[in-house]
């Protein structure tokens, strides 16, 4: 017995496309996909952050875009997916507090807000709505979101716009799920826990005392922060593993942290 989902592309001909592949998770995401023979168009702002990630030439599109202009990603993403021929997968990972501090809310400039919540939720709604039909005609795909532990709780960054982004993809993704799993197409999260592997999230790391990080280690039930290949694991697993009968789920990816 089969459903729909169950029927991916060949093994030598599974593609994946990853927002904010430049650095951090993205990089790592990119870097492991490549590494099991899937082709990726790679996608960040960053132009020369791509190119000196120095992905495998052959089976990397390398896609310099500004996910906030909805005209460019219209125009690219429907061109990227040509290129590849179809897409399996989305990994929607480009975010985070995009330059912004903790303000307090009286005094936030409303620019700063959306710019957040531009990247983080518009950038994700975006990307998903342009492969879902690629998906859908297909009968087959995976759309993974990548969020944060700032999903479930507070976020130790204190952005306001950052902790609502990420609540709201944790809705999002079920949502997605619930409309797209007919189809065969699944939809599902990966939330890492504090794991410093961007510029940013090493500065916000480093800001910290020398206590304050030992105290926030030992609160980690396995007792060390994460790797970005942590994520890229879970992002392998979700996109080309045995996931096939899994969706709507976020999936924390935090050594256990609550």
């Amino acid at each position: 017995m089969t459903r729909p989902g169950q029927q991916p592309t060949s093994s030598d001909d599974r593609t994946a496309i990853v927002t904010g592949a430049a650095t951090g998770f993205g990089k790592s995401i990119v870097e492991t996909l490549l590494n099991e023979g899937i082709r990726v168009c790679a996608v960040d702002l960053d132009g020369a952050g791509l190119k000196a990630a120095q992905f495998d030439a052959d089976r990397t599109i390398l896609c310099e875009l500004d996910l906030t202009d909805r005209i460019a990603v219209a125009a690219a993403i429907p061109a990227a997916i040509a290129e590849l021929g179809h897409v399996d997968c989305l990994v929607n990972n480009a975010g985070g507090v995009v330059g912004r501090g903790q303000v307090p809310i009286e005094d936030i400039d409303l620019a700063d807000w959306d710019a957040v919540l531009d990247v983080n939720l518009g950038g994700t709604f975006l990307m998903s709505r342009l492969v879902a039909p690629s998906m859908k005609a297909a009968g087959f795909g995976r759309i993974i979101n990548i969020t944060s532990g700032a999903g479930f709780r507070a976020s130790r960054t204190g952005v306001q716009a950052y902790t609502t982004a990420k609540h709201a993809l944790h809705g999002l993704t079920r949502q997605l799920a619930h409309e797209l799993g007919p189809y065969g197409v699944t939809v599902n999260a990966v939330a890492p826990g504090l794991q410093p592997v961007s510029p940013g999230t090493r500065r916000q790391w480093e800001s910290y005392s020398a206590e304050k990080q030992r105290d926030i280690i030992e609160s980690i039930p396995l007792r060390s922060l994460g790797t970005a290949e942590d994520v890229a694991d879970a992002v392998l697993f979700l996109g080309f593993g045995r996931s096939g009968y899994i969706t709507g789920q976020i999936l924390p990816v935090n050594g256990g942290s609550f």
